[in-house]
């Protein structure tokens, strides 16, 4: 009988506790009370920038961009006064002697980092019940029914992400990536589709404008957005008007019919009715609530 050997797996970091998590939609004039705690945040700018102070050092984050503030360290972050930013914040513990790594880091991210934010965010969602862009929340309580292994999907996702940072920031490219040409054509329609909808946002596009413009079919452009991104190319155009009528609303300087009319919907009712479908409130009330905060 062959004898075989088990390898035992070493972990480089491990979290040991979730304390918060957050996506704020914060308004352009939103500034919060400096804090300090003996446990780690990482901060993350989906939308627009902020400014974060960190130790009485001030640090601007643009968007696509993050921060580790340190336990103990004193921190506030802040609007900059000119947009309504989307910032995603997760606390945590962490004991592991590698995590030291992000001590005053600001990083850049990339893609993959990206992806994991938005999962982390995404099972976040489906296990905890978290308030809307709540500044003042302190503990975690779970949904009545949370989506199965949730909490340990965003433990993992967060410990995926901590070391695809750490590896973004000290590993040189290899050079031994491999390419599945049909894979990366289908990628490159995508991303052309999405470049010409985020660059006409405020614009009214038929699907034909928009494959003629990135110069595919129809029904291969269809089928190919929808399988990357789960949305027809209407949908996600919708979604990203709406996503800009929510920082247009929060940045309080424009009515609501204003804004209808600059994202080029036919009408304030059409937008009202769109805008509610996808958030659920009514654009006044989005602007009130976000007001309050």
């Amino acid at each position: 009988m062959k004898k075989y050997f088990r390898h035992k797996l070493e972990n480089l970091l491990m979290i040991d506790k979730i304390v918060t998590i957050h996506y704020f939609e914060f308004g352009k004039n939103f500034a919060s009370e400096g804090e300090s705690h003996d446990f780690w945040e990482l901060v993350y700018a989906d939308k627009g920038g902020i400014v974060c102070t960190a130790d009485g050092e001030t640090v601007p984050l643009g968007q696509g961009e993050m921060l580790f503030h340190k336990p103990n360290e004193y921190h506030r972050h802040a609007s900059d006064g000119k947009t309504a930013p989307n910032i995603f914040i997760i606390s945590f513990e962490c004991k592991s002697e590698a995590v030291r790594f992000f001590e005053n880091k600001k990083i850049r991210t990339e893609k993959s980092s990206r992806r994991l934010i938005y999962a982390i965010w995404e099972e976040a969602k489906k296990t905890f019940d978290i308030p809307f862009s709540d500044p003042a929340l302190k503990k975690l309580e779970l949904l009545p029914s949370p989506t199965l292994g949730g909490q340990q999907l965003i433990r993992n996702y967060l410990e995926i992400l901590l070391i695809d940072l750490m590896r973004s920031q000290t590993e040189t490219e290899s050079g031994n990536r491999v390419f599945l040409q049909k894979d990366e054509f289908e990628n490159k329609l995508v991303k052309d589709i999405l470049k010409i909808l985020s660059e006409n946002v405020e614009s009214r596009l038929t699907v034909n404008d928009i494959c003629a413009a990135a110069g595919y079919s129809r029904a291969y452009a269809f089928r190919a957005f929808k399988a990357a991104t789960g949305k027809s190319i209407m949908d996600y155009f919708l979604h990203l008007k709406i996503e800009r009528a929510k920082q247009l609303l929060r940045e309080g300087e424009f009515s609501v019919k204003e804004i209808a009319d600059a994202l080029a919907f036919d009408t304030p009712n059409y937008f009202s009715k769109s805008f509610r479908r996808i958030e659920g409130i009514t654009p006044s009330a989005y602007k009130k609530r976000s007001d309050s905060l």
